[in-house]
């Protein structure tokens, strides 16, 4: 019966699912997954430890990293103030490489489509080469977290933004730029994933509706923190 309900039992095309949204799944390979999860084992060490940022007075239900910057709501700065007061991890060449390679795959699943081919340049506005994330939200979900629908309105470059996924499938719902409601489309994004919005669709709102437990392929699996999933985000700040 699981079997049904299995990643494999669903279609796994890379999708365009609007303009400027590419869903690439199984980008990272095997080793891949494995190697990035034992770097969040380093992560998790410090100077920052992964931490619930407060919305409203209210803690989130993901625990957050961040590599570049410390981010809270509307505020982007090298200390986090609201933790510890510590300066946070620099933020990795070898992500920036992998951030380029994911809008790489992106840009070709647009070019390869024969309606947004021709505006295959457009969508992101530069050369995928040229992409120069220097921030990355790394969010830990255990089986009971979500992520309410939400746009990622914190920077002053309208960069895209690249998400990986690792770990347990997740219920993610993709929207548009007006409002919370429909049109939105709900994908499973499972380990080894990524996700790519820029363009018209960079200020979409979206989020994480549920994390199926026990989904993560034995290269992605993540028993050391209990199971659960872990997303990695690449913006592109704009600040100095």
């Amino acid at each position: 019966m699981d079997s049904l309900f299995a990643d494999e039992a669903f279609d796994r095309r890379p999708e365009i699912v609007a303009p400027g949204a590419v869903w690439v799944p199984g980008f990272l390979t095997p080793e891949a997954q494995s190697w990035i999860i034992a770097r969040y084992a380093e992560w998790q060490s410090g100077p920052v430890p992964p931490h619930a940022t407060t919305i409203a007075g209210h803690p989130m239900s993901v625990k957050t990293i961040g590599l570049g910057w410390h981010w809270r709501p509307g505020v982007y700065d090298r200390l986090a103030a609201d933790v510890n007061g510590r300066a946070v991890l620099p933020f990795p060449d070898w992500m920036t490489r992998l951030g380029r390679q994911v809008l790489q795959a992106a840009t070709e699943v647009v070019a390869a489509d024969a309606e947004y081919g021709p505006q295959a340049a457009a969508l992101w506005g530069f050369d995928p080469g040229a992409y120069q994330p220097d921030v990355a939200l790394v969010n830990y979900y255990d089986a009971h977290a979500k992520m309410g629908m939400h746009q990622d309105k914190d920077e002053f470059d309208p960069a895209p933004v690249v998400s990986l996924s690792l770990g347990d499938t997740c219920l993610f719902r993709f929207g548009n730029t007006v409002n919370r409601n429909r049109p939105f489309e709900d994908l499973r994004l499972a380990s080894g994933d990524a996700f790519v919005f820029g363009g018209p669709a960079r200020f979409a709102f979206h989020g994480v509706k549920a994390i199926q437990p026990a989904t993560a392929p034995e290269h992605g699996r993540l028993d050391h923190l209990g199971g659960g999933r872990i997303n990695i985000t690449m913006r592109t700040t704009g600040r100095d």
